[in-house]
């Protein structure tokens, strides 16, 4: 067991359990429990501190909601890996650069980077003839040695046909359409809900099958309105959040909502949110 540094002050206004938290929380910011360590069990630490079951609980409970700890059915609780930030809900970013932006570096394995032709869907999203030739690139994407995101994109050839011979191992793909090509990507339209990871998605994001993951859908548009990109990505949910920054606009104290007819002139920070059929 962790040697005893810090106690619960029983005579703060501060609740116990809010304590306990912090003492914990604190454990984990000086590395004293590590990621993926066993943390002392609720007996261990009704005794260390002195507290009944009761407040360890709630604290744990709290902790587990704020992702820095997982409990694990028979096996006990453990200090949760650390979750990635992404900002590709609201920013127009790849991965590599969002990464890179975080001070992190990311690893990419190429899975596929075939051409082949569109099927009805992808072709629908890209404004192309079914049956126009693409270039498809799977890529598995790493943080730290953790595969973090599974991406599929389609991008039409005849935009960029020498992407298929580019090894984007260490590279941004929107960074080598920028600057061969001087293709500048404006805007896009994204969507992203929660998913379940099937056999082949769990095998290589390494995690169980059925876990939770984030599901991000995007088509990406140039300047002068083309769809260039759609691609298809999956998160780990439980090394990954997305941030957004929302808004409000006031006018002689009335608060707008975006006008439904223009929604495709709204930002890219803004999100809607419709049933899943």
């Amino acid at each position: 067991m962790t040697e005893k540094t810090s106690v619960i002050d029983f005579n703060s206004h501060i609740p116990y359990y809010l304590q306990l938290m912090e003492l914990l929380r604190n454990r984990m910011v000086q590395k004293i429990w590590k990621p993926g360590d066993q943390i002392p069990g609720e007996q261990d630490l009704c005794k260390e501190f002195g507290i009944s079951r009761t407040v360890v609980r709630q604290a744990l409970g709290e902790l587990e909601l704020n992702s820095m700890i997982v409990r694990r059915k028979g096996r006990g609780t453990f200090v949760a890996e650390p979750k990635i930030s992404e900002n590709l809900v609201q920013k127009l970013t790849g991965f590599y650069q969002d990464m890179v932006e975080h001070g992190l570096k990311p690893i990419t394995r190429v899975l596929v980077q075939v051409v082949e032709p569109a099927d009805p869907k992808i072709a629908g999203y890209l404004e192309i003839e079914p049956g126009a030739q693409l270039i498809r690139i799977e890529r598995l994407r790493f943080i730290d040695d953790d595969p973090i995101q599974l991406v599929t994109s389609y991008i039409p050839l005849v935009l960029a046909p020498s992407l298929l011979e580019v090894d984007l191992t260490n590279r941004s793909l929107y960074e080598f359409l920028e600057k061969e090509f001087k293709l500048f990507i404006a805007r896009g339209r994204r969507f992203i809900e929660a998913v379940a990871a099937n056999e082949k998605e769990a095998r290589l994001l390494n995690v169980e099958r059925g876990a939770p993951l984030m599901m991000l859908n995007s088509i990406s548009f140039l300047e002068d309105g083309r769809p260039i990109e759609y691609y298809h990505a999956l998160h780990r949910g439980d090394r990954t959040r997305f941030e957004v920054e929302l808004m409000r606009t006031r006018d002689a104290g009335t608060v707008h909502e975006p006008d439904a007819s223009k929604i495709d002139q709204l930002p890219p920070a803004w999100l809607s949110f419709s049933p899943i059929r």
